[in-house]
């Protein structure tokens, strides 16, 4: 009896253990916050997760060749899984860094750091992108229009073609009208301008999005879960807008909401 509570010796608290455990917690929290949509992200997690309690379990236990086989098993897995899963490995981290708010920190301490003054959509360039996707809601012209905030968007800007041009309806809906060489793809907006379009957007990985939903939702699903950008969407087949924020996907009844939408997340990245 002894020898079996010998076992368990090393379960004696201290405050680093506390410690220790309280910081565990949260980093599992986050982690699964993030990725509880993400079928494909959870089950590489689990996977992990249990050869790491399994090994736990064998080493307390001085089971010796098991241990020396665990360790093997996850020095070799854990790098084929970082080489086999890098993409899906690099969208939890986008994921988690979004949702814990540490990309948005990091960008505000570095623009403090460099002096960088941040750009916001003024009045008058969100009333131009209202309008215009008043029209194309009006006339079921497809668009994928991205607000970026804090969150870098380089390599989404880099797969399109690059513009530095203001805000305005007719430039936008110019840009969507189906037979325009770049109404395919998605727009990006910085501030008070229009930085690229025809630009590729990551699909999202989740099998709870309603069939009626195209790949323009996908796309913007995909991106707002990677970033902190908001991101408007105009349905080619019903004309409906959706504002799509933090993976979730909001179906806009009437110009009214979307603007008083638009005018709220500018004002929370001010």
């Amino acid at each position: 009896m002894i020898k079996v509570l010998g076992i368990f010796s090393f379960l004696s608290f201290g405050w680093a253990d506390v410690l220790d455990i309280l910081m565990v917690g949260a980093i599992a929290y986050f982690l699964f916050s993030s990725i509880r949509k993400d079928s494909t992200v959870l089950n590489i997690v689990l996977v992990l997760v249990m050869l790491l309690i399994l090994q736990g379990i064998v080493s307390v236990l001085g089971m010796r060749m098991m241990t020396v086989l665990l360790n093997a098993l996850l020095d070799v897995g854990v790098l084929a899984i970082i080489i086999i899963f890098q993409p899906e490995i690099r969208h939890l981290l986008n994921r988690v860094a979004v949702n814990s708010g540490l990309s948005r920190r990091t960008g505000e301490f570095f623009n403090r750091l460099f002096g960088i003054k941040e750009e916001h959509m003024g009045s008058r360039s969100t009333e131009e992108l209202v309008e215009a996707v008043r029209t194309m809601s009006a006339e079921k012209t497809g668009a994928l229009i991205v607000l970026r905030h804090k969150s870098p968007m380089d390599d989404y800007i880099a797969t399109g073609d690059k513009f530095d041009a203001e805000i305005n309806r007719r430039l936008i809906t110019n840009i969507f009208f189906k037979n325009s060489p770049l109404h395919d793809g998605a727009m990006i907006i910085v501030g008070n301008k229009i930085v690229a379009a025809r630009c590729q957007l990551p699909m999202t990985n989740r099998t709870d999005i309603p069939a009626h939903y195209g790949m323009r939702h996908r796309a913007a699903i995909g991106l707002s879960e990677d970033t902190d950008a908001e991101i408007l969407v105009v349905s080619e087949e019903t004309g409906n807008v959706s504002f799509v924020r933090n993976g979730e996907i909001r179906t806009v009844k009437d110009i009214k909401e979307l603007r008083t939408l638009l005018g709220s997340a500018m004002e929370e990245q001010k």
